[in-house]
């Protein structure tokens, strides 16, 4: 199963219209399965007084905050 199909149960806090991770520890492990699911680097970053995932996909800076329980590319 992929890791976008999976529910995302920790806290979350609405920054900006998005939902975003409200801790660093639950976002950094997202981030951890985010990278394997990719194959490459992803990091998390604070925007606001929530916390995103931050990586590269074929080559374009991606930004995954939550929606729905699921990841989700910001735009």
């Amino acid at each position: 199963m992929t890791i976008f199909a999976m529910p995302v149960f920790d806290a979350t806090i609405i920054v900006d219209g998005n939902e975003l991770f409200k801790g660093r520890g639950s976002a950094s492990l997202w981030a951890e399965r985010l990278a394997v699911e990719l194959g490459g680097e992803v990091t998390v970053e604070k925007i606001g007084n929530g916390w995103v995932l931050r990586g590269v996909v074929d080559g374009v800076d991606c930004t995954w905050c939550v929606y729905g329980q699921r990841l989700k590319r910001m735009d």
